[in-house]
Protein backbone atom coordinates (compact mmCIF):
# COMPACT_ATOMS: atom_id res chain seq x y z
CA UNK A 1 0.00 0.00 0.00
CA UNK A 2 1.34 2.90 -0.99
CA UNK A 3 1.91 5.82 1.93
CA UNK A 4 -0.24 8.38 2.86
CA UNK A 5 0.48 12.07 1.85
CA UNK A 6 0.12 14.39 4.70
CA UNK A 7 0.71 18.09 4.06
CA UNK A 8 0.93 20.64 6.99
CA UNK A 9 -0.85 23.65 5.99
CA UNK A 10 -1.31 25.10 9.78
CA UNK A 11 1.77 27.31 10.04
CA UNK A 12 2.11 28.49 6.46
CA UNK A 13 -1.66 29.59 7.47
CA UNK A 14 -0.17 31.20 10.75
CA UNK A 15 2.71 32.67 9.15
CA UNK A 16 0.44 34.73 6.29
CA UNK A 17 -1.52 36.09 8.62
CA UNK A 18 1.37 37.07 11.15
CA UNK A 19 2.69 39.33 8.36
CA UNK A 20 -0.69 40.59 7.34
CA UNK A 21 -0.80 41.76 11.50
CA UNK A 22 2.17 43.44 11.57
CA UNK A 23 0.90 44.73 8.58
CA UNK A 24 -1.77 46.56 9.62
CA UNK A 25 -0.33 47.04 12.83
CA UNK A 26 1.63 49.63 10.99
CA UNK A 27 -1.16 50.98 8.99
CA UNK A 28 -2.99 51.85 11.82
CA UNK A 29 -0.11 53.34 13.41
CA UNK A 30 0.36 55.59 11.02
CA UNK A 31 -3.51 56.61 11.06
CA UNK A 32 -3.00 57.16 15.05
CA UNK A 33 -5.63 54.37 15.56
CA UNK A 34 -4.95 51.79 18.38
CA UNK A 35 -6.52 48.66 18.32
CA UNK A 36 -7.95 46.40 21.33
CA UNK A 37 -8.82 42.89 20.86
CA UNK A 38 -11.25 41.60 23.34
CA UNK A 39 -12.14 38.40 23.57
CA UNK A 40 -14.20 35.75 25.46
CA UNK A 41 -16.56 32.96 25.91
CA UNK A 42 -20.15 33.55 25.06
CA UNK A 43 -22.11 34.83 27.69
CA UNK A 44 -19.32 36.03 29.46
CA UNK A 45 -20.26 39.92 29.49
CA UNK A 46 -17.97 41.59 27.20
CA UNK A 47 -21.00 43.64 25.39
CA UNK A 48 -22.49 44.86 28.33
CA UNK A 49 -18.56 45.49 29.70
CA UNK A 50 -17.85 47.56 26.59
CA UNK A 51 -20.58 49.46 26.89
CA UNK A 52 -19.85 50.84 30.51
CA UNK A 53 -16.07 51.31 29.21
CA UNK A 54 -16.86 53.17 26.56
CA UNK A 55 -19.48 55.71 28.21
CA UNK A 56 -16.56 56.23 30.85
CA UNK A 57 -14.32 57.13 28.04
CA UNK A 58 -15.85 58.53 25.35
CA UNK A 59 -15.32 61.91 26.43
CA UNK A 60 -11.46 61.53 26.22
CA UNK A 61 -11.07 59.59 23.36
CA UNK A 62 -12.85 59.19 20.02
CA UNK A 63 -14.14 55.44 19.88
CA UNK A 64 -15.43 53.23 17.05
CA UNK A 65 -16.76 49.78 17.74
CA UNK A 66 -16.76 46.14 15.78
CA UNK A 67 -19.01 43.69 16.62
CA UNK A 68 -17.63 40.14 15.46
CA UNK A 69 -20.21 37.35 15.39
CA UNK A 70 -21.53 34.34 13.25
CA UNK A 71 -24.87 36.02 12.49
CA UNK A 72 -27.25 39.09 14.30
CA UNK A 73 -26.52 42.82 14.79
CA UNK A 74 -27.72 42.17 18.24
CA UNK A 75 -24.48 43.40 19.62
CA UNK A 76 -23.39 45.94 17.05
CA UNK A 77 -27.15 47.74 17.62
CA UNK A 78 -26.54 47.57 21.52
CA UNK A 79 -23.28 49.35 21.62
CA UNK A 80 -25.06 52.17 19.69
CA UNK A 81 -27.99 52.57 21.07
CA UNK A 82 -26.18 53.02 24.75
CA UNK A 83 -23.08 54.68 23.99
CA UNK A 84 -23.89 56.56 20.78
CA UNK A 85 -20.82 55.74 19.24
CA UNK A 86 -20.13 54.52 15.82
CA UNK A 87 -20.21 50.57 15.97
CA UNK A 88 -20.69 48.26 13.17
CA UNK A 89 -21.29 44.64 12.76
CA UNK A 90 -19.02 41.93 11.13
CA UNK A 91 -20.47 38.33 10.19
CA UNK A 92 -17.75 35.44 9.94
CA UNK A 93 -19.39 33.47 7.75
CA UNK A 94 -19.55 30.72 10.26
CA UNK A 95 -15.99 31.28 11.04
CA UNK A 96 -14.91 31.37 14.90
CA UNK A 97 -12.67 34.01 14.70
CA UNK A 98 -10.91 36.81 12.87
CA UNK A 99 -7.96 36.87 11.33
CA UNK A 100 -5.75 40.15 10.22
CA UNK A 101 -7.49 40.30 6.70
CA UNK A 102 -11.09 40.08 8.32
CA UNK A 103 -10.06 42.69 10.93
CA UNK A 104 -8.83 44.61 7.69
CA UNK A 105 -12.08 44.02 5.94
CA UNK A 106 -13.85 45.23 9.12
CA UNK A 107 -11.63 48.73 9.71
CA UNK A 108 -12.42 49.71 5.93
CA UNK A 109 -16.09 49.57 7.03
CA UNK A 110 -15.57 52.23 9.92
CA UNK A 111 -15.63 56.06 9.41
CA UNK A 112 -11.98 56.14 10.71
CA UNK A 113 -11.38 60.29 10.85
CA UNK A 114 -10.36 61.23 13.59
CA UNK A 115 -10.70 57.54 15.42
CA UNK A 116 -8.03 57.31 18.39
CA UNK A 117 -9.44 53.74 19.62
CA UNK A 118 -10.81 51.34 17.74
CA UNK A 119 -12.28 47.99 19.86
CA UNK A 120 -12.56 44.53 18.17
CA UNK A 121 -14.76 42.69 20.03
CA UNK A 122 -14.23 39.00 18.80
CA UNK A 123 -16.09 36.20 18.17
CA UNK A 124 -17.39 34.28 21.42
CA UNK A 125 -14.53 31.83 22.02
CA UNK A 126 -11.63 30.58 24.42
CA UNK A 127 -9.83 28.53 21.73
CA UNK A 128 -10.05 29.64 17.74
CA UNK A 129 -9.38 33.71 18.26
CA UNK A 130 -6.06 33.18 20.56
CA UNK A 131 -4.16 31.39 17.27
CA UNK A 132 -4.98 34.65 15.09
CA UNK A 133 -3.38 38.05 15.38
CA UNK A 134 -5.69 40.46 14.15
CA UNK A 135 -3.30 43.02 14.15
CA UNK A 136 -4.26 45.21 17.25
CA UNK A 137 -2.45 46.67 19.67
CA UNK A 138 -3.14 44.66 22.27
CA UNK A 139 -5.13 42.20 23.33
CA UNK A 140 -7.78 41.52 25.95
CA UNK A 141 -9.84 39.08 27.44
CA UNK A 142 -12.64 38.80 30.10
CA UNK A 143 -13.39 35.52 32.05
CA UNK A 144 -16.40 35.33 33.99
CA UNK A 145 -17.14 33.89 37.51
CA UNK A 146 -19.56 31.67 36.63
CA UNK A 147 -16.87 29.78 34.11
CA UNK A 148 -14.85 28.85 36.96
CA UNK A 149 -10.99 29.47 38.34
CA UNK A 150 -9.15 26.91 36.02
CA UNK A 151 -9.98 28.52 32.91
CA UNK A 152 -6.45 29.61 32.31
CA UNK A 153 -5.06 26.03 33.01
CA UNK A 154 -7.43 24.93 30.54
CA UNK A 155 -6.99 27.56 27.79
CA UNK A 156 -3.11 28.25 28.03
CA UNK A 157 -2.87 30.39 24.80
CA UNK A 158 -5.75 32.49 25.26
CA UNK A 159 -4.60 33.55 28.89
CA UNK A 160 -1.00 34.11 27.61
CA UNK A 161 -1.14 36.23 24.64
CA UNK A 162 -2.98 38.48 26.26
CA UNK A 163 -2.19 42.09 27.87
CA UNK A 164 -4.85 42.54 30.72
CA UNK A 165 -7.88 39.49 32.11
CA UNK A 166 -10.93 41.60 32.77
CA UNK A 167 -12.87 38.85 35.38
CA UNK A 168 -16.25 39.93 35.38
CA UNK A 169 -19.56 39.04 37.49
CA UNK A 170 -18.17 39.42 40.81
CA UNK A 171 -21.46 39.96 41.99
CA UNK A 172 -21.85 36.46 41.76
CA UNK A 173 -18.78 35.30 43.73
CA UNK A 174 -20.79 33.92 46.66
CA UNK A 175 -22.81 31.48 44.49
CA UNK A 176 -20.21 30.16 42.72
CA UNK A 177 -17.01 27.82 43.54
CA UNK A 178 -14.70 30.63 42.45
CA UNK A 179 -11.32 31.11 43.84
CA UNK A 180 -9.77 34.38 42.58
CA UNK A 181 -6.48 34.12 44.05
CA UNK A 182 -5.95 30.84 42.19
CA UNK A 183 -7.55 32.20 39.41
CA UNK A 184 -5.24 35.20 39.57
CA UNK A 185 -2.47 32.45 40.29
CA UNK A 186 -3.08 30.07 37.47
CA UNK A 187 -3.16 33.95 34.73
CA UNK A 188 0.30 34.50 36.26
CA UNK A 189 1.24 30.85 35.38
CA UNK A 190 0.41 31.53 31.58
CA UNK A 191 1.27 34.76 31.72
CA UNK A 192 3.14 36.57 34.42
CA UNK A 193 3.05 40.15 32.94
CA UNK A 194 -0.87 39.79 32.60
CA UNK A 195 -2.53 42.85 34.63
CA UNK A 196 -5.97 41.05 36.11
CA UNK A 197 -8.89 43.51 37.01
CA UNK A 198 -11.69 42.11 38.72
CA UNK A 199 -15.15 43.66 37.62
CA UNK A 200 -19.23 43.45 37.76
CA UNK A 201 -19.71 45.17 34.29
CA UNK A 202 -23.64 45.01 35.82
CA UNK A 203 -23.14 47.48 38.29
CA UNK A 204 -19.85 49.12 36.97
CA UNK A 205 -17.55 48.28 39.74
CA UNK A 206 -14.32 48.09 39.19
CA UNK A 207 -14.71 49.24 35.36
CA UNK A 208 -13.18 52.44 36.38
CA UNK A 209 -9.75 50.33 37.36
CA UNK A 210 -9.93 48.87 33.55
CA UNK A 211 -10.61 52.43 32.01
CA UNK A 212 -7.85 53.92 33.76
CA UNK A 213 -5.12 50.80 31.95
CA UNK A 214 -7.10 51.81 28.98
CA UNK A 215 -6.90 55.34 28.83
CA UNK A 216 -3.27 55.32 29.82
CA UNK A 217 -1.85 52.51 26.79
CA UNK A 218 -3.97 54.64 24.86
CA UNK A 219 -2.46 57.62 25.35
CA UNK A 220 1.25 56.21 26.17
CA UNK A 221 0.97 54.61 22.48
CA UNK A 222 0.32 57.82 21.19
CA UNK A 223 2.91 59.71 22.40
CA UNK A 224 5.29 56.25 21.50
CA UNK A 225 5.94 55.00 24.76
CA UNK A 226 4.08 51.72 24.43
CA UNK A 227 5.03 48.53 22.19
CA UNK A 228 1.94 47.91 19.77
Amino acid sequence: MDTVRVIEIKKSVFEDNDRDADKLRLELRDKGIYLLNLMSSPGSGKTTALIQTINRIKDKLKVAVMEADIDSDVDAKKILEATGVQSIQLHTGGMCHLDAEMTRQGMSGLELGGIDLAILENVGNLVCPAEFDTGASKNAMILSVPEGHDKPLKYPLMFSICDVVIINKIDVLPYFDFDMDKCKEYIHMRNPKAKVIPICAKTGEGVDEFVNWLVSEVTAWKKGEANA
